[in-house]
Formats: structure tokens, sequence, C-alpha cells
């Protein structure tokens, strides 16, 4: 059978992971390095705590475990 939509689909990375597995997963889901996606979450952490920190604690509530 063919397949017409071939998804990528988004989980939390729990081999590489160093609080939930979030950054991982982002960083597996989007073909980037692991330490550019938690390099920018540290830095957005920085400027924007609370934003960063509600949509990280949303993010590890919502994205499935693979």
């Amino acid at each position: 059978m063919r397949r017409y939509f071939d998804i990528d689909r988004l989980y939390k990375d729990s081999t590489h992971r160093k609080v939930s597995g979030v950054c991982a997963g982002l960083a597996r889901h989007w073909s980037v390095p692991r330490l550019v996606i938690r390099v920018a979450a540290v830095v957005c952490l920085i400027a924007l705590p609370m934003v960063t920190a509600i949509a990280y604690i949303t993010a590890t509530i919502l994205i499935p475990n693979r």
C-alpha cells in the first residue's frame, strides 16, 4: 500500500534527555544538533523566563514519549 502522508511526528527523546527530553525531541524532529536547541532554550529562559518556563512545562505534558 502506498503512503501518501509520511508524517515525521514529534516525540520526547528519552535516550538523550537531560530534564524531560523536550529539547532532544525537538532537535531530532528538526534535524539539528541537540546542543543548538539546548543553548537556544537557555537563552530564551534568561530573556523571557516566565514564557519559556510555561512553554517547556506545557511541552513536557503534551508531547508524547517515544
